[in-house]
């Protein structure tokens, strides 16, 4: 996105078809989609817009089909709303935050049972050598001492 102008056309696209989705398209395969982000290239010809569904896979998949069904009603209503020389095409595109939110959760989780099982091997472990290996130099006066 190149400019502070494509940034509030982008946040003004979003906001129509979100406000379309909700009230204007009536096709039965759409489940709740929330769009997340628009973004716009250089030139203002080409809108992205990421959506994430709340469902399983059969309902993104069906959502998908009704959003791309509705393309062109999605366009025209936002080339009317927002009056510009060049209405940008519109392509639709599943945000993985849902996705990548539940891969973090799992490595966390799988790093928490790893912390806590090595925290149980060393609680019952003892010093294979001497507590604290290192010389100082108290140690050192004691030896010379002893030569």
């Amino acid at each position: 996105m190149s400019g502070p102008r494509f940034a509030k056309v982008a946040e003004q696209i979003k906001v129509i078809i979100a406000q379309m989705l909700e009230r204007r398209i009536k096709d039965p395969r759409l489940g709740f989609v929330t769009v997340t982000d628009v973004r716009i290239t250089g030139d203002g010809r080409e809108a992205t817009v990421f959506y994430t569904v709340l469902g399983d896979a059969d309902a993104r998949a069906a959502s998908a089909i009704a959003l791309h069904s509705s393309t062109g009603l999605l366009r025209s209503t936002v080339g009317k709303q927002l009056g510009l020389k060049f209405t940008p095409t519109l392509s639709f595109v599943l945000d993985a935050v849902e996705e990548e939110a539940a891969h973090i959760e799992e490595a966390l989780a799988r790093a928490r049972e790893l912390d806590a099982a090595v925290a149980a091997q060393a609680q019952g472990a003892s010093y294979a050598g001497d507590a604290d290996p290192y010389r100082r130099p108290e140690d050192d006066d004691d030896r010379d001492d002893g030569d």
